[in-house]
């Protein structure tokens, strides 16, 4: 392996050193190399040495120069034999853009993805600030909610909140106190998956932000205790000190629906108010517009699958029981199938999906249920009529079935953290 001062030489200025470093990387190529190169680009002073490693990254991968995505994904394709010192590469590069991201790569850390598809999102730690404990008001306070607003809407032990999709763009992660809990709502906006998780894990409360980074198009949270690097989807940690521990936060359940289907069911609903303490255009769908607008990433995944277009939306599951069986289900195959049943492992399950196309997962067991308008009543194939609630269902003889933990999100996200997933469409 060819030193580290090898490669931190081509951010030199004036580029004489770093040309006499580009030539011996080229002579010394080892694929390993490509991600090193591919992650300093962007930092290099010197433009002609800039063209000098692209050429060098098109001739050793066969892609064309101009297009950085396809040699990103080549170089994500490759089995990984990083340099030694890659996590200490990549601390050199990120910490001049904020010291505090030295922290994640700091004294080779454990990790259990690979790191070179750790990319920079474009933000400092925090850069999107999460809300912490924000201001709750009433509905009927919530006047400037347009009735097909988009909500992600929580009920727990009784406590029912309402945290609009317009706000939760801009800021990607509520930290709030439900039903005496604290609670993380984590909002992806890249991979469109919102999810509820809670934070205290075998007595220990983890106090989680944003990173700054992504992985496969999904946000990295960290702890502020540890520096690690968390996944938002799985909810455990993926680098640093805590990976290896068995950490997984527990996943609770969320609906994303309209603000006009979520108030009638839950007419005393709380709804998160626009004095976040933040100046930002909340108005409906100014956050992100031109990325919902398209079906084009802002960040590249390893692999996409066409079976559905990047951002149709899915219902996503995934239980710590039946860990080798990710399910995805179309979001139009619900809407059109608004009764479905569905077997993950041992467990057998029901979607109920509402006129609003808001979707709810329960426990089925041995029930089968064959009809459902959308309000509180849900018919069983033996003709007895439960009573549809947010936390389960209830039977005719006073029987309950628990509510299980599903979100929403885009195929191609989905897709990348968990291609093995099953797909119902």
């Amino acid at each position: 392996m060819l030193p580290l001062a090898d490669f931190l030489a081509l951010l030199d200025v004036p580029g004489t050193r770093a040309r006499a470093a580009l030539a011996r990387i080229d002579a010394g190529w080892r694929d390993g190399y490509a991600a090193m190169l591919l992650e300093s680009i962007g930092f290099m002073p010197d433009s002609f040495i800039q063209r000098d490693v692209i050429a060098l990254l098109a001739r050793k991968s066969g892609k064309p120069a101009a297009d950085y995505q396809e040699l990103f994904q080549w170089a994500w394709s490759i089995e990984p034999v990083p340099h030694p010192q890659y996590a200490e590469f990549k601390a050199r590069i990120y910490e001049v853009i904020d010291p505090r991201f030295r922290e994640y790569f700091d004294n080779q850390p454990r990790a259990a993805i690979r790191l070179d598809e750790i990319r920079w999102g474009g933000v400092h730690r925090d850069g999107i600030p999460p809300l912490k404990n924000p201001k709750m008001i009433s509905a009927a306070e919530a006047g400037w909610l347009g009735g097909d607003d988009i909500v992600f809407g929580v009920a727990v032990d009784g406590d029912v909140r309402a945290y609009p999709k317009r706000i939760l763009a801009w800021h990607e992660m509520v930290k709030d106190r439900i039903a005496g809990r604290e609670l993380n709502g984590v909002y992806c906006t890249l991979c469109g998956a919102m999810i509820l998780y809670d934070t205290e894990v075998q007595g220990v409360q983890h106090e989680l932000g944003t990173s700054g980074f992504l992985y496969r198009s999904n946000k990295l949270m960290y702890d502020q205790a540890t520096q690690s690097l968390w996944s938002t989807l799985s909810g455990t940690p993926v680098v640093g000190a805590l990976v290896g521990q068995g950490i997984e936060l527990r996943t609770l359940y969320v609906v994303t629906t309209t603000w006009k289907e979520w108030k009638k069911r839950h007419p005393n609903t709380t709804v998160l108010s626009l004095d976040t303490g933040h100046a930002r255009d909340y108005r409906e769908g100014a956050a992100y517009r031109d990325y919902f607008a398209t079906d084009q990433l802002m960040f590249g995944v390893p692999r996409l699958d066409a079976r559905l277009p990047n951002k149709a939306e899915v219902l996503a599951l995934r239980f710590a029981d039946a860990p080798g069986e990710p399910l995805a289900i179309a979001a139009d195959f619900l809407l059109a199938h608004r009764v479905h049943h569905e077997r993950v492992g041992a467990r057998s399950l029901v979607v109920l999906t509402d006129p609003s196309g808001a979707n709810r997962v329960y426990a089925a067991g041995a029930h089968r249920f064959v009809e459902w308008s959308g309000d509180e009543q849900l018919r069983d194939s033996w003709g007895g009529m439960w009573r549809v609630e947010e936390g389960n269902l209830r039977g005719p003889s006073g029987q309950t079935l628990a509510r299980l933990p599903a979100h929403r999100a885009f195929w191609f996200g989905w897709y990348a953290a968990y291609p093995t997933t099953r797909l119902v469409k």
